[in-house]
């Protein structure tokens, strides 16, 4: 018997973990760190229901920290297979994986050192070395081929528009004798559609069992505007003499960030000021986009290879920690660019705590905000939130643009959905918090008329 196990992403949106167990193997898809809330985060410490050592392979649909970060922490816990994935997301795991070692260890020092910890002493979820390590597993796999995974277990990866690399996975099973037995569709994060940097996401006409990401299943995105409302954020901070702290994911949105304030910067509809990308993994991840320039939307490289369609008049890139510190401190308009998306480590802190307390600044979010980290609170109206063990008051302008998100919303996720020839016999809604993954779940039913289920944590089921 066949089973899936939901190890993560169930009626939450992060800890992407999916596991396959054939009897005789067991592969698991995704393999992500839970983020947010304090009881989410726990889940990180704590074992798996399958040992490391037992696991025979693992996917990656791509490379945000929530589908990969966990990684390291398997393979310093016993894993030794190997690790299928993209080349881009490859690519993009190389500055991933050991830059969140390096965190991790920067801040259990932080924490020991000011005493901000109830452990003693605090400790990293796992090392930059563990990561390295981790690297080393990494196999990349071309687009659209079938590759095994395990005795009578089959992958492919197709195209799915929401970052650099990043695949639906399509796992096919065979029986005794090669006889054909159910595909499995995982979803991962589905991109969206007519969104510059990355093409649409792939068709797909036929599954089995799917699995379908619902973390805007709630709601659609506010309509293009060509970025109308980044031009009057930009334009009012300035016009304070302030600057425009972003918080953002390193890898995928500063890509679409950069994109539109040159397009208004080329379009005479801002002013133009310094642009300070102050996140080395973002940098490197730039480069990476450029050298994969053929998965890009067509739109952004007319001319071949156009990678100044990230390039503003006054980019500039931050890489020392000295250069962070001077550029926190600087006064006038400026843009800053910074991670972590969801302001829960990095270097955006000290902008962050920097710049909330002055009314001049705004605080611009441009992706999702997961409930129980600082970006959420900060988007809800928190009128202080705590930074480094320390209370920061919040007087500066919070703002959140959702047109630039690179989740799929309810209407895109029907929309994909409809490319179905013929229903899956059931589709799991992942990725997602209960109330609009509940939305999305009647949406489903009622439109398509197809078999529905919210899996609950660590729920496992026959395939």
């Amino acid at each position: 018997m066949r089973t899936l196990s939901f190890l993560g992403a169930a009626k939450t949106v992060t800890g992407s973990k999916y596991l396959v167990d054939t009897g005789a193997h067991r592969v698991l898809v995704d393999c992500g760190l839970f983020q947010g809330l304090r009881e989410l985060r726990r889940r990180n410490w704590d074992p798996l229901p399958v040992e490391p050592e037992r696991i025979h392979a693992v996917v990656l649909t791509h490379a945000h920290i929530d589908h990969t970060g966990y990684l390291p922490r398997l393979v310093a816990q016993g894993f030794s297979g190997r690790v299928f994935c993209t080349a881009g997301t490859a690519d993009l795991c190389r500055i991933v994986l050991p830059d969140a070692g390096r965190l991790q260890e920067e801040d259990a020092k932080q924490a020991n050192k000011h005493g901000y910890t109830k452990h003693s002493p605090a400790l990293p979820l796992f090392t930059e070395a563990d990561a390295l390590e981790a690297l080393g597993r990494l196999q990349p796999v071309g687009f659209d081929r079938a590759v095994p995974l395990a005795p009578g277990v089959d992958a492919a990866f197709i195209p799915a528009g929401h970052l650099l690399g990043s695949a639906f996975v399509r796992m096919t099973f065979r029986g005794n004798g090669g006889t054909a037995g159910p595909t499995v569709l995982f979803g991962g994060d589905l991109g969206r559609y007519d969104r510059p940097v990355l093409p649409d996401p792939s068709r797909v006409e036929r599954a089995d069992v799917l699995l379908v990401e619902s973390t805007y299943g709630d709601r659609q995105h506010e309509a293009n505007d060509s970025a109308g409302r980044l031009a009057a954020i930009i334009g009012d901070t300035v016009a304070r003499g302030g600057k425009l702290v972003v918080p953002a994911f390193a890898i995928g949105r500063v890509e679409e960030v950069l994109y539109w304030i040159k397009r208004l910067e080329d379009e005479g509809r801002v002013p133009v000021v310094p642009v300070f990308l102050d996140s080395p993994m973002a940098a490197e991840a730039l480069d990476f986009y450029a050298a994969r320039y053929q998965e890009l939307d067509p739109d952004i490289r007319p001319g071949g290879r156009e990678v100044s369609a990230f390039c503003t008049r006054r980019f500039q890139v931050v890489r020392s920690t000295q250069q962070s510190k001077d550029l926190t401190r600087s006064k006038g308009p400026a843009i800053v660019i910074s991670s972590s998306g969801m302001a829960t480590g990095g270097r955006v802190l000290h902008h962050l705590k920097d710049a909330l307390p002055d009314p001049r600044n705004t605080v611009l979010f441009v992706g999702y905000q997961a409930a129980g980290t600082r970006g959420r609170a900060l988007v809800d109206g928190a009128r202080e939130v705590r930074m480094h063990g320390g209370l920061v008051p919040v007087h500066a302008r919070i703002e959140k643009l959702d047109s630039m998100s690179a989740h799929a919303d309810r209407t895109e996720v029907l929309k994909w959905l409809g490319g179905f020839t013929a229903p899956p016999q059931v589709t799991y809604l992942v990725h997602g918090e209960p109330e609009p993954m509940a939305l999305l779940e009647r949406a489903i039913a009622e439109r398509l008329g197809w078999n529905v289920r919210m899996p609950d944590y660590l729920e496992s089921v026959e395939i």
